[in-house]
């Protein structure tokens, strides 16, 4: 989510008081200089010289920030930086760090305090010097930031970043320039600017950073309070809002400022369009235990718990989704803080489904973004969610859920008799500043183009980390699968049986792992007549099938101890991306599953329409010889 720097917040007497200790050091500073005779050097500032090939030194004063997009390596040698909420120290390894232009640019500043206040200048001086000499930096280098250097300082290794999943998502025509810098103009190209390009980071304005809002940072500054108490009970924050109001941001910063407190944190999410750790379409549960310093694709990774919702919005089957919804967080052992996401869908529908989504995860805290002075939707207080209706659930004064056959649905009512007036959760209400914030139309980039990104960054772990050049897709070898090993659900729409294996060639499907035990007599394949809500244990490409040997070929990076445990493909209607198709290298002739020529009659191929709810019965398996 686009989020930008606005007006300053109000100094506290602490930070003002860390601005004096800085100011007084400096001055001591300058003055050792004049005893000895020496001219003391100017103001500190933002100093980068090339430490190595592909490496630059950055002293980084206090009170000043580096906003940039690109992608780095960073390590701090001295002192301590903050990244997106998160403190990087000197005994914290290198992290990767990704700005890309399609988000808010990242700022890095530095941590005043970060060493002993009674430590002498001349062993503080001797730290940063042998740190640098540590990691091999040059001695001119050394000698130019040693100059600048101040005790309040902090002196930042960066790095040139190349990874596999970069590799791969930059190597598409369409996403080549996700990284590349907007060079400014050669008059005021700098020689600070000429280092970090050679980095592969680009000093950008300010105003591109990520604004914290007053009402932000107080919602922070409570959550980190509550998240870090020794109270009984834990946390439980669910962040609410309209689209681009800045939720992904928010909770990036959350649970990198909680990483700073705790070795874990819990992170749920329920935005089945815009998902943070894994392709779009699932609901999950994740550990978080390393900073979040990039946006989705760049750190796609396996949940602890995951399951394949098939689509990127619920409007045809809000039931699945909230039993979907139920299971995964069925799985939360509410020992450490858990931070929720969820969608921007809260018009309508969707803000009943939001009231009934609260009421099955039962959180401590809700943050609200919303604009418009609670014109987008109204506040979700304690009193308005127990008394208003839900779309599957009522309020307290209605005491039967609506009977569509949500299973136990009814356990989620407050039980007969129970006192409501006492608030049961904690409405934390943030206003997000930065420009065109709520304007799902005018977001940087469309959210089509972001959920392409994610599954490519997922693709991006097919690649060898010791190659250097990208392979396309085609090149590598794919898993053979028995028809008669995996049963086969199509979620999203119906289709004939006749027609089932034309529409699973070149799909995207996840792997899952459903507890009965696929049987058939016959050659296959094994259709599900129900879909289930199951474990997903990553997601793959049908590259092709082979009618002759009943065998799937099947594109994935799942590693074969989970594998192993894959007996069901669901495929739903999330689609591969068209870069990855269109842009085959090395095809001779008509590209393979792509075409123009295409009848729009067959059944599941025109818009999707959303279908009166069914009551689902138990799933079974059907073989089909065709």
């Amino acid at each position: 989510m686009p989020a930008r720097r606005g007006r300053p917040r109000r100094a506290s007497a602490r930070s003002l008081a860390r601005g004096s200790r800085a100011e007084a050091a400096w001055r001591e500073f300058a003055a050792s200089f004049t005893r000895t005779g020496m001219v003391p050097p100017a103001e500190p500032g933002l100093v980068a010289v090339e430490a190595a090939e592909g490496t630059a030194v950055l002293l980084l004063p206090p009170q000043q920030a580096l906003t940039f997009t690109g992608k780095c390596r960073l390590r701090c040698l001295y002192g301590a930086v903050r990244l997106l909420g998160f403190a990087v120290s000197s005994h914290h390894p290198g992290l990767p760090v990704f700005s890309p232009g399609t988000h808010c640019a990242l700022s890095l500043e530095a941590l005043p305090g970060a060493h002993p206040p009674a430590a002498d200048l001349r062993q503080l001086r001797a730290a940063a010097r042998g740190a640098m000499r540590s990691h091999r930096v040059r001695l001119e280098a050394r000698v130019k930031i040693m100059n600048r250097f101040s005790p309040d300082c902090a002196v930042v290794l960066l790095q040139h970043l190349d990874t596999p999943v970069t590799r791969f998502l930059l190597s598409h025509p369409p996403l080549s320039r996700t990284f590349e810098p907007r060079i400014k103009e050669e008059s005021n190209f700098t020689s600070e600017d000429a280092v970090l390009a050679s980095v592969g980071i680009v000093k950008c304005s300010p105003d591109s950073g990520l604004l914290v809002s007053e009402s932000m940072y107080l919602a922070l500054e409570e959550l980190i309070q509550a998240c870090c108490a020794e109270d009984e009970g834990v946390p439980v924050v669910l962040v609410c809002g309209p689209k681009n109001t800045g939720k992904s941001t928010f909770n990036r910063y959350l649970l990198n400022l909680l990483l700073n407190h705790l070795p874990v944190v819990e992170y749920m999410e329920c935005d089945i369009g815009q998902a943070e750790f894994t392709p779009p379409g699932c609901v999950s549960l994740s550990s978080v235990t390393e900073p979040v310093l990039g946006p989705p694709f760049t750190h796609q990774q396996m949940p602890r718990k995951m399951v394949y919702y098939g689509q990127i919005n619920c409007e045809q089957d809000t039931e699945r989704y909230l039993d979907v919804v139920k299971y995964v967080f069925s799985h939360y052992k509410k020992e450490i803080p858990l931070v929720i996401n969820t969608m921007g869908w809260v018009k309508g529908e969707g803000l009943l489904l939001l009231i009934d989504l609260i009421r099955l995860l039962s959180p401590s805290h809700i943050v609200q973004m919303d604009i418009y002075d609670w014109k987008a939707m109204p506040p979700l207080t304690p009193e308005h969610v127990h008394y208003s209706p839900g779309l599957h659930t009522k309020g307290k004064q209605q005491s039967k859920c609506k009977q569509l056959g949500l299973g136990d649905m009814e356990s989620w009512e407050y039980p007969e008799g129970e006192d409501l007036s006492a608030p049961q959760h904690k409405l934390l209400y943030v206003n997000p500043e930065f420009p065109l914030a709520g304007l799902a139309g005018e977001a940087r980039v469309h959210s089509s183009v972001l959920r392409d990104m994610s599954i490519l960054g997922y693709l991006g772990h097919l690649q060898n980390p010791d190659i250097g050049a990208v392979l396309p897709l085609h090149y590598l070898v794919p898993y053979q699968v028995p028809f008669n090993a995996v049963a086969l659900r199509i979620i999203h729409t119906d289709v004939a049986p006749s027609n089932i294996m034309y529409a699973v060639n070149a799909s995207w499907v996840g792997l899952c792992c459903i507890p009965e035990e696929v049987r058939c007599q016959s050659d296959g394949p094994v259709l599900l007549t129900q879909t289930p809500i199951c474990d997903c244990l990553g997601f793959g490409i049908v590259r092709g099938v082979d009618m002759e040997k009943k065998l799937y070929h099947i594109l994935t990076p799942v590693p074969p101890e989970s594998l192993r445990l894959v007996n069901c493909l669901l495929l739903g209607n999330v689609a591969i991306p068209n870069c990855v198709l269109v842009g085959q290298q090395g095809i001779e002739g008509e590209i393979p599953y792509v075409t123009s020529d295409y009848n729009y009659n067959i059944l599941g191929s025109g818009k999707l329409k959303k279908k009166p709810y069914l009551k689902r019965r138990a799933f079974t398996f059907e073989c089909d010889d065709t």
